[in-house]
């Protein structure tokens, strides 16, 4: 089940979000700055467990970004990441976003979904405010892609 993240869920999302972080395969994200933007997160929930989340957060009138996708991997390949992707989308459609981006290293799955590889310098620069505290700053790895929303 596809739901809202609350409060409670952080520390599992913490949790799931840091097996990924170790391996550096994504973005570190501190329980402080979860609690932060609890607004933005989605939760797959099995068993009354968090399995996974995402996050859409949103930059300025007509972009967003699908941030945070982490899946228990007791979890995976099992379409978690699709359905939280997607209800992320969803929601940026309901909200009027003309486009969501996402910086990741796996593009292959973004691509799967309709996103498309773009260059970096493509993106607001207001994106770049959240590279300054990444440890990878600034020889950034990650690919960014690009999903048109279209209008309701």
């Amino acid at each position: 089940m596809i739901r809202k993240a609350r409060v409670n869920d952080v520390v599992e999302m913490k949790h799931i979000i840091y097996t990924y972080a170790r391996q550096e395969l994504m973005l570190a994200r501190s329980l402080s700055e979860l609690y932060e933007n609890i607004r933005d997160f989605y939760v797959y929930e099995i068993d009354g467990q968090v399995a996974g989340c995402c996050a859409l957060h949103v930059f300025w009138e007509d972009v967003a970004e699908v941030r945070a996708l982490a899946i228990n991997p007791d979890y995976t390949r099992q379409g978690i990441g699709t359905e939280l992707v997607s209800a992320c989308l969803k929601e940026a459609e309901t909200l009027g976003m003309k486009e969501v981006f996402t910086l990741t290293y796996v593009p292959e799955f973004f691509e799967s979904l309709g996103f498309e590889v773009v260059d970096k310098n493509r993106l607001p620069r207001k994106v770049w405010v959240g590279c300054l505290n990444c440890p990878k700053f600034p020889d950034c790895d990650e690919i960014s892609l690009v999903k048109p929303i279209l209008s309701l």
